[in-house]
């Protein structure tokens, strides 16, 4: 794993612990996300061929801006009260996709970057709904921080239990 892999993945970490503590919110921000990263990277295929390559990083960091912006107005007006809550991640949607860009994470192919997508809306909603499950049966330290990284590093350790009684068979 090299270093910049590590980076992109410790960036998803953020808005994947703060956001999920409901459903609702996790769903949300998945699909800022989807939709910031969908148009830019449709955006930066019509610019990277335009672009010298000591102007791309600055374009690419004033195109995430602007469209997570953009973004967090539509979430304003759309819910002010969501916005409220898990505006403070989507900040984090502009820094992610200059480091996806950095990596060449969008000149990937388009399985690919799906993939990527799919298993973070995954891993968002149902980290979200297991923490508003657990949440509201009584334990309401699972929809706060320390609650959802407890969550998340149980899931993490039953699947490498799960990995490992497989390949032992």
């Amino acid at each position: 794993m090299n270093k910049s892999s590590t980076l992109q993945n410790s960036l998803m970490l953020a808005p994947l612990i703060g956001a999920t503590d409901a459903w609702a919110n996790a769903l949300g921000l998945w699909l800022m996300f989807v939709v910031v990263t969908t148009v830019y990277g449709l955006v930066m295929v019509v610019l990277r061929p335009r672009l010298v390559q000591s102007t791309r990083l600055l374009a690419s960091v004033v195109l995430a801006a602007t469209l997570t912006a953009c973004a967090e107005l539509g979430t304003q007006v759309w819910s002010l009260q969501w916005h409220q809550h898990a505006g403070v991640y989507a900040g984090l949607i502009a820094l992610q996709c200059v480091v996806l860009e950095h990596n060449g994470f969008f000149q990937e192919s388009r399985l690919d970057r799906l993939r990527l997508c799919g298993w973070f809306g995954a891993l968002m909603l149902g980290l979200g709904l297991l923490r508003g499950l657990i949440g509201d049966s009584g334990l309401h330290l699972a929809t706060l921080a320390p609650g959802g990284f407890i969550l998340l590093g149980l899931l993490i350790a039953a699947r490498q239990a799960f990995l490992r009684s497989t390949s032992s068979l």
